[in-house]
Parts: C-alpha cells; structure tokens; sequence
C-alpha cells in the first residue's frame, strides 16, 4: 500500500484524512513560496499584501474592525499594517460620521497602484506554481473544493 491507496477495508476516515494532511502541506508550500517572492522582490509581508488586497476590494474603505472581521485576524494586527501603510502613503483613514472612535480604511492613489503591481506578481507567481494543472484539473479541484467550503460555510 501507497501513502495514496486506500486498502479494502481501511475506514474512508483515513482517506480523507490523508487528504486533508496533502493540502495543509500543498497550502504551506505556496504559501512559504509568496512569502518568500514578497520578501526577495518586493520587501514586504504577506499580512501587508493581504491587507492591501482587501482594502483594493472595497474602494470606498472598511472600518478597522471590519478589516479585522474580513481578514479573520485581531484589530491590533491589522491596525500595525495600516498605520505603516498610511505613513507610506499607500493608505488613509477617515472618521466615519457620527462615531468618534470609527475609522475606515481605504488604499490611496498609489497604495491602488503599488497593490496593482502586487497583485499582477501574485498571479504570476500562483500560475507557475500551478503550471503543471490542466484546465479540467483545475475545474475539478476547484469543484471539489467548492464541497467542502459549502458544508464549512453552512455550519458558520
């Protein structure tokens, strides 16, 4: 038996098992990967990219607390990255009206421009990684995963 098979009789637990293990270890390998391109090409953090790339989602700019909610992180991670994006220029907070202690975050001009080229390399790079994928590859990876994410979001 291959770390792959599954034997007659093994429960099906295993088997997905074996699964979920193969994608922790394919999402941790592309991921070391990106952080690694940010860090050599770009001199910056994934938690920077992913900031910039929710913020580049909402043009009209997310409450502090709503970025924190969206990106599944803490306010205190999320406030660090803006702060450093906005002595950079790349973002801006303004007051929300009405609520002394609400700010709403959102990319400026060139935090849109510098995302764009971010973004534009992050593509690249995934499309390399996953060059060896054929289109129905990807269309029944991508199906499948659709699976679980739907029995994931129905328990939420």
């Amino acid at each position: 038996m291959t770390p792959e098979t599954r034997t007659e009789g093994e429960p099906l637990s295993k088997a997905r098992l074996r699964v979920w293990l193969k994608l922790l270890k394919t999402v941790n390998s592309v991921e070391a990967e990106i952080r690694r391109n940010l860090r050599e090409n770009h001199q910056t953090t994934l938690p920077r990219f992913d900031v910039m790339s929710a913020l580049a989602r909402f043009p009209d700019g997310l409450k502090m607390s709503e970025l924190s909610k969206f990106l599944k992180v803490s306010n205190g991670n999320v406030t660090g990255i803006v702060d450093k994006l906005t002595e950079e220029g790349l973002a801006l907070r303004v007051a929300v009206p009405g609520d002394r202690r609400a700010q709403v975050a959102r990319l400026t001009a060139k935090g849109r421009e510098a995302f764009q080229v971010l973004a534009g390399h992050h593509e690249a790079w995934i499309d390399g990684l996953l060059d060896d994928l054929s289109e129905t590859d990807i269309e029944t990876l991508s199906s499948t995963l659709d699976v679980v994410l739907s029995h994931q979001s129905a328990e939420e």
